[in-house]
This record gives structure tokens, C-alpha cells and sequence, in this order.
């Protein structure tokens, strides 16, 4: 028995072989072996044997990765699943197809529902959604407080303790804004050894705000959301931690300075880590300038400098991870003008495009580096012990392949998400996924999806 709780010796099947990948994007393209849901060979005369087996063998899958670039799977710990309650933006089922498009095998849903996920009965309906699909694998988060409404704690013992195994909390949409409750949260969450993340937002500051407060919201007449809105709340609760214990996440970061105080806070050895979105890491509040609501979101777009402090941020290690806030809205929500659109953009599709756009083919890091941020990293700080593994022999088959030089044109019509609010319409990318791969099913197939779409 192998540590992730399957045998894979008991059938002496190989049912997955890998050809023609190269893992990390480094060396010769290999063969990957994967025998129930476990890689079992990487090159040598061992894989290339079953390889050639396989070619007439009923009982083994053959996926050609044509000189792709294997990454272990992609782990997104900020999503928003809308089952139950808003099933016309989303649901469990196309959230979990746009991720697994997207190159993810783990997918962390928000709390904020209808009713809100505060409770184990609404937890473990959304934990065995996602298993009966399969698709992804999919974590529910549940809220800080009751309702959101920031008053009163959910119950984490329960929580943790339910069939979903929470282990993950936030009011993500809205701050914990009063002080005292937080502090209780984090004394709580300390005792139960859960984490905390935090969606930072001083909403005294941000009252009736619908872009950031800048050069471009003063001509356009728009009211602002001023970066020290985030930046007090970071610094709040990370004081908070470091005085009463517990883990701290800081969701969505989007200015520098609340780059420079979690820098801060990590050398002053509190545990808080961060996350960027891919959006905050190439798109600027100079979109805003046709008062389009499908570039609204929250927190904000802000300016170039910004954006290019996230991305070094990222790169050095003081923000940990790429998490896409992927956010489905209907199109009655979106195609208004932006003061009264609601905040969110897909992201799930469009992720590992725009990371290795900005940071692989401009030559800044490598896939090694995708594979930190998108992956390994993730699974750390959420604790998934089976997601974001190396790829090794003896580890699970929760793969990614991606083609690097894949051009295609974002269109949100042709998401597998419910809604088609990506921000990126019409724009070139350069790099795709083409197979997702689950404990050593495929989950996704892009030459499928582009056949079923001609």
C-alpha cells in the first residue's frame, strides 16, 4: 500500500502510458508509465516496453503529448462554484469542467453560496458533487462567520470533522472587518489547525467604490477604492497572527505595498501567505476607460506599477501563489455599465495561459516555476497531500500537458463555464493545455473539445 491509500500492485495493469512529454519542459521528450493512478516509469527500457505493448493492448490508454511540457496538476485554492444557489452562473459540474480545462486536478470553492457554506450538511454536498463528477477534485471552504455577516464563528471543529474534512475558511466577498471577531477566528482556527484566508477590505473605505482610486476613476468620474483599503486590512491581521497564533492566507493581493508589509511580516516570522491573481498580474485599470462592467472586480485593477510589483513579488517568493478568483457571473450582471456590474471574471481557462505569457515565454522564469505557483505551492499551504506531488515514480498520476507554442484567442463563448464574463475576449495567447489527467484518468482532452466544437 502506497502512502496515498491505494495498491497498485494489486492488478499488475499498467492502464495509462504517457508518450512524447517532457517533464517540467526540460530534456528529450519521455514515456510515462501510470498503473492504478500511480506513475510507475519515467523513460527508460521499462516504459518504453509498455509503450510498445500498449499500442495493441485493450486495457491501456495511450496519450501522445507531442513534445508537450508535463507539469504535475494544477491546484487553485480560490474559486467560486455558485452550487447551491446561483446554478444559472455556475455549477459544480462546469466549474469542474473549466477547471480540468484549465489543467487543474484540485479546485478549492468559496463559502459565499446560497445559503452560504457555514455549515457541514451544505460542506459535504459540495465535497460529494465534485466526487460524483470526477472531473476535479473539489475542496469546499467554509465561512469565518455565520451567514458572512461577520458576527459570529462558524463552527470549525464540526466542519473539519464533517465528510468534506474543511480545513479552509473565508469570507471571501467580504472582510472580516471587525477586529475582535478575526482575533477570535484566529484563536479558534489556531486551536483547530485550520487556515484563514482573508479577503482585505476596510469597507468603511470602500463604500459605493467601483475601480481603483486613481488618475483614471477621476476622469471618468468614478468613485475610487483606495489601495489602503487592502493594505490596513494586511496589516491588521497579520499583527493579529502574530499575536494570537493561527494561519493567515491574504486572498487576491493588488498593490505594492501590501506586497512590501506580507515581505515584512514573513521576515518577522508570521505565518501568512498570499496569493495574486492572474488578472491583477496583466490587466490595468486603463481598460476601464469605456465603463465596461465585465472589467469590474474586486479588488480592483490598478495601475501598471502595480501590476509589475505583483509579478516580482510572485518571482521572489513573497507572494506565494497564483489562485484565479474564477467568478461566473450571468450576463445581466456584466453587460452594464461598471457602476453597476457585479465584481468577478473567469479565470479558470485562462490561467496557465496568462502565467506562461508573462513569465516563461518573456523568459523570467521557467516551467519549474509555473509548476511552484500553480501547483506545489498551493497543495502546501492548503495540505492535499495526493495534489501538487513531483513527478516522480511511486507518485500520483495528477498530471497536466500543456503545449507552449499553441496559439488560440480567448472567447468566453466557447468556456465550458456556465457564463462567459472573461475579460480576456479576443485576446492572442501562446500556450495551451491539452490533456488534464486525475489519479491517471483523463479528465480533459483538447483535441476532443476542439473536435466536438467544429
Amino acid at each position: 500500500m502506497n502512502t496515498y491509500g491505494i495498491n497498485s500492485r494489486e492488478k499488475n495493469i499498467v492502464n495509462l502510458v504517457i508518450t512524447n512529454v517532457r517533464p517540467y519542459g526540460e530534456g528529450d521528450p519521455t514515456t510515462v508509465t501510470v498503473e492504478d493512478g500511480i506513475i510507475t516509469a519515467i523513460g527508460g527500457r521499462a516504459a518504453s516496453a509498455v509503450a510498445s505493448k500498449a499500442q495493441s493492448s485493450d486495457n491501456v490508454q495511450v496519450v501522445d503529448g507531442n513534445g508537450g511540457v508535463l507539469l504535475p496538476g494544477l491546484v487553485d485554492i480560490h474559486v467560486h462554484l455558485r452550487e447551491p444557489g446561483r446554478e444559472h452562473t455556475e455549477t459544480i459540474e462546469t466549474g469542474s469542467r473549466a477547471a480540468a480545462r484549465g489543467g487543474f486536478t484540485a479546485v478549492m470553492a468559496m463559502a459565499n453560496t446560497q445559503p452560504v457554506d457555514d455549515n457541514p450538511i451544505i460542506a459535504e454536498s459540495i465535497y460529494l458533487k465534485g466526487k460524483e463528477y470526477g472531473l476535479v477534485d473539489v475542496h469546499p471552504i467554509g465561512s469565518i462567520t455565520k451567514g458572512l455577516e461577520g458576527t459570529t464563528l462558524t463552527e470549525f471543529g464540526l466542519m473539519k470533522n464533517s465528510l468534506a474534512h474543511v480545513t479552509m475558511f473565508s469570507d471571501d466577498g467580504k472582510c472580516v472587518a471587525n477586529s475582535q471577531i478575526m482575533r477570535r477566528a484566529l484563536e479558534y482556527a489556531a486551536g483547530q489547525d485550520v487556515l484563514l484566508a482573508q479577503h482585505c477590505e476596510d469597507p468603511l473605505l470602500t463604500e459605493g467604490a467601483c475601480a481603483h482610486e486613481g488618475e483614471v476613476a477621476g476622469k471618468l468620474g468614478l468613485r475610487g477604492w483606495p489601495r489602503a483599503a487592502e493594505e490596513s486590512i494586511v496589516a491588521r491581521d497579520m499583527l493579529l497572527t502574530r499575536d494570537y497564533g493561527g494561519r493567515l492566507h491574504l486572498c487576491h493581493l493588488s498593490t505594492t505595498a501590501s506586497a512590501d508589509l506580507v515581505k515584512w511580516g514573513k521576515e518577522q516570522g508570521i505565518n501568512v501567505t498570499a496569493e495574486v491573481t492572474p488578472h491583477h498580474l496583466l490587466l490595468t485599470d486603463d481598460l476601464l476607460v469605456n465603463y465596461e462592467g465585465i472589467y469590474k472586480v474586486n479588488p480592483p485593477l490598478r495601475e501598471k506599477k502595480d501590476t509589475q510589483s505583483l509579478r516580482q513579488a510572485l518571482l521572489d517568493g513573497t507572494i506565494d501563489v497564483v489562485a484565479t478568483d474564477h467568478a461566473p457571473h450571468a450576463a445581466e450582471d456584466k453587460c452594464v455599465e461598471i457602476q453597476n456590474a457585479r465584481p468577478g471574471m473567469l479565470g479558470l481557462e485562462t490561467s496557465l495561459a496568462i502565467v506562461a505569457e508573462i513569465f516563461v515565454r518573456s523568459g523570467l522564469a521557467d516551467w519549474r516555476f509555473v509548476a511552484k505557483v500553480m501547483s506545489e505551492r498551493p497543495a502546501e499551504i492548503v495540505r492535499l497531500k495526493d495534489q501538487g506531488r513531483p513527478i516522480a515514480v511511486g507518485e500520483p498520476a495528477n498530471l497536466t500537458i500543456v503545449d507552449p507554442d499553441h496559439t488560440w484567442i480567448a472567447r468566453g463563448e466557447e468556456m465550458a463555464s456556465k457564463a462567459s464574463n472573461t475579460p480576456y475576449e479576443g485576446m492572442e495567447f501562446h500556450s495551451r493545455v491539452t490533456h488534464t489527467i486525475l489519479r491517471g484518468k483523463v479528465t480533459h482532452n483538447l483535441a476532443i473539445v476542439e473536435g466536438s466544437s467544429k
